[in-house]
Parts: structure tokens; C-alpha cells; sequence
């Protein structure tokens, strides 16, 4: 059986246990719920004791190992632009669109209250969160090693990206030294991360009986409602590229479609970016005739480095996440949620499940319980064929709109 069936299976059992808890109101029913809680928590302190080492390290070896800007050239920084732009719009549609979505979704308070007191210490609400010029003033820490033992994600992201590019002006030998040490750090956490999602089915499990203790049936229909939520917002998300591929690329809408086809068909059914690569370097060369530098250099690039999906696919569910725990969002949470969401875009690890892991810096950095990204894990299945179709749509808009520039610049 394979690890997202494990993680569904351990998901349904313990949202059936939970239930069952809620409706029986039996002592030692009780009792086992409460048993059961702790490694839901241990589970979460797995996945957050790899956060920080897998986020400075990713950002820092992505930054010092991207080629020179006198390398990729036009190319490459116009890529940069349309990749920040796109993805600061799909964060800014998650962060907007969810709020309204999730106000119909009926949460009991007293759940909400009782899942607020069982998550992890430093949950802040909208009341205690900064004014916006101190948000501003924090965003470049003081000291990053006290912003890494805090869990401000935002400052350390900060931090890493000005350590990297500052780390790619030095001399070429002594860097090379800083950027391996980075290199093992990285590879020796996706590992660890590697471990730790082994261990998702229980993790769930334990997440799940204590939540729909608390809720009973209804949270069954949360979760329903949030996978309905972020699948159409996401569908969304993929109707609005075709227009901006059309007109940005000034190809026909007949033409775009059809190119994209084989490679979105294999994105939703496989759920891998890399796995629909070959169709997406067809689709370039062959179908949509770009120039050669678009399929050789940045339909790989645009593969590895941007995944416009993750703009609702990390914004809607902490949006459902504060919802679910009854925690209200201001507009400094909705600016640190929308922010941090595009610059840990970049350091997703290319593993099941990354995206929610990605997720905790973000759901960190605005103060929100972290519990909520475990149970997230278990109903990721059919947002990731979404979000994975969304990636390659974005990755081929990007190839088209990009492609026509190229193609002006030769004529």
C-alpha cells in the first residue's frame, strides 16, 4: 500500500475513532483520545525540528547556486519578474478568496475553543499581532539566531536570502567551502523530512481522533469543504492563465490548449511536475514552435523553481486552518501569509507531501497552530493533482509569454 493510501486509511480511522468519541461520551473512550494525542504532538515536533535547517539551507544553496545573472541573461531575469508577479497574485487570490469561501463553513466556538487550547504554545491572535510599521521593522531581524529559536520565519528567510547572495560575491574557492557545508545540511534534512513523512500515518491518525472528538460529524464536512474550496479555487487559478498565455504570448487559445493537454493530463494523474517534463519540452519545440532556448533552458528552469499552484495551495488551507481553529486574520497575518507563502514557493522540497511541509514556515510566521498542517497531509491527495496541473499550466504560460519576447528580440 502506498504512503498516500496509508495516510488516507489512518486519516478515516481516526476521524470513524474520533466520531465515535463525540457520540458515545464515554469515559474511557475519553481517556483514549487522550492517549492517543500525544503522538499527534510528537509527530508535529518531527516535522517542525526539520523546518528551520531545510528552509535556511534550501534558500541559501538555491540562491549561490543560481547561474549568474551575465549567464542567463534577458532570459533568466525576465523569468524571475513573471515567476514573483504570478506568484504574488495566486497568493493574494488564496489569501482573498478563502476568507469569504470558509465564513459559510459553520465551526462550533466551543470546538474551536478546544482545539485552540490543545495546539502548540505561541498560537497568536489577530489582537496581539504587531502593527504593520513594527511587522515592517522585524522583517530584518536583529539577531537571526533568536528569530530561528522564536519560529519568525519571515526575518530568517530574510536573513538567508542576504546570506546567500552575500555568500555568492566572495572568492569562488572560499565559497565553495560555506555553499558544501549548506549542500549536506540540505540533503541531510530532506532526508530527515523523508523519515519523519513515513511516519505521516500515525501522525495522522493521532491528529485526527482528538479533532473529530472535539467536533463530532462536523468535522467530516470541514475537511470536505476545504478540499472543495482549494480544488475550485485552483481551477480558478488554471482558467486564468489560459488568457494571460493567449495574450501575453499572442497565440491562439485553440493552439495553447492543445499543447497543454498531455502534459496537464499527466501532472493531475501523476501529480509529479517532473514526471509531465517531457511532454511540456514537446509541447514548446514541436507544438507552440518557441525558440530552442525556451525547451533546453527554461521550461527545466521554470520545472524546478516555480510552482504557481503553491500560491492557493499554501494560502487556502491556513486560511481553513484559522478558520477551523476560530482565529481571526489581520491584515499583517494576510500580508505575512501571502508573503512568505511566494518566497517558500521557491525551497518546496521535490518529495510527497512537500508542499505541506513547505506550508509550516508559512503558517509559523503568522502565529497559527501548526496541527492544522498534519491533518492536511491527510487530505492532500486531490488538491495535489490540482495544484500539481496548475504548476505546469504556469510553467508553459510562462514558456509562451516568454518565448514571444525571445522571438521579437531575434526578429
Amino acid at each position: 500500500m502506498s504512503l498516500t493510501m496509508r495516510v488516507l486509511v489512518a486519516l478515516v480511522a481516526g476521524l470513524a475513532l474520533g466520531v465515535g468519541v463525540s457520540v458515545a461520551d464515554s469515559a474511557m473512550l475519553t481517556t483514549l483520545a487522550q492517549w492517543v494525542e500525544p503522538l499527534g504532538t510528537l509527530f508535529i515536533n518531527a516535522i517542525r525540528m526539520t523546518i528551520i535547517p531545510l528552509v535556511v539551507s534550501s534558500l541559501i544553496v538555491g540562491v549561490t547556486s543560481a547561474p549568474d545573472t551575465r549567464t542567463i541573461g534577458r532570459l533568466g531575469g525576465r523569468a524571475l519578474v513573471f515567476m514573483l508577479v504570478s506568484l504574488a497574485i495566486a497568493c493574494s487570490l488564496g489569501v482573498l478568496a478563502a476568507g469569504p469561501a470558509f465564513s459559510m463553513l459553520s465551526i462550533d466556538p466551543a470546538a474551536s475553543a478546544a482545539l485552540r487550547a490543545s495546539a502548540s504554545a505561541g498560537v497568536k491572535t489577530a489582537g496581539t499581532m504587531p502593527s504593520f510599521g513594527q511587522w515592517l521593522v522585524d522583517l530584518v531581524p536583529a539577531n537571526p539566531i533568536k528569530s530561528a529559536a522564536d519560529g519568525a520565519m519571515l526575518p530568517l528567510i530574510i536573513f538567508s536570502i542576504a546570506f546567500g547572495v552575500a555568500l555568492s560575491h566572495i572568492e569562488t574557492r572560499r565559497r565553495a567551502s560555506v555553499v558544501r557545508f549548506f549542500e549536506g545540511i540540505l540533503d541531510a534534512s530532506i532526508t530527515l523530512v523523508r523519515w519523519v513523512l513515513t511516519l505521516a500515518p500515525m501522525g495522522v491518525f493521532a491528529l485526527a481522533v482528538p479533532l473529530a472528538a472535539r467536533m463530532g460529524l462536523s468535522a467530516a464536512g470541514a475537511l470536505a469543504t476545504y478540499i472543495a474550496v482549494v480544488s475550485v479555487l485552483t481551477t480558478v487559478l488554471i482558467v486564468l492563465l489560459y488568457p494571460v498565455a493567449v495574450i501575453g504570448g499572442r497565440m491562439k487559445l485553440r493552439t495553447f490548449a492543445r499543447a497543454a493537454l498531455p502534459a496537464q493530463a499527466m501532472a493531475f494523474s501523476g501529480r509529479s511536475s517532473l514526471a509531465a517534463l517531457p511532454a511540456m519540452i514537446t509541447a514548446t519545440r514541436d507544438t507552440l514552435a518557441l525558440p530552442p532556448q525556451i525547451a533546453g533552458f527554461l521550461v527545466p528552469l521554470l520545472t524546478a523553481t516555480f510552482r504557481i499552484g503553491a500560491g492557493v495551495g499554501q494560502t487556502v488551507p491556513i486560511v481553513f486552518i484559522a478558520h477551523l481553529y476560530g482565529i481571526s486574520l489581520g491584515p499583517a497575518q494576510l500580508a505575512t501569509i501571502a508573503v512568505t507563502a511566494v518566497i517558500v514557493s521557491f525551497s518546496v522540497p521535490g518529495i510527497p507531501g512537500g508542499t505541506i511541509i513547505a506550508m509550516v514556515p508559512v503558517l509559523m510566521a503568522a502565529g497559527l497552530p501548526i496541527e492544522g498542517a498534519g491533518i492536511m497531509l491527510g487530505v492532500d491527495t486531490i488538491p495535489d493533482m490540482f495544484r500539481t496541473t496548475a504548476n505546469v499550466t504556469g510553467d508553459l504560460t510562462a514558456a509562451v509569454v516568454l518565448g514571444r519576447g525571445e522571438n521579437e528580440v531575434g526578429a
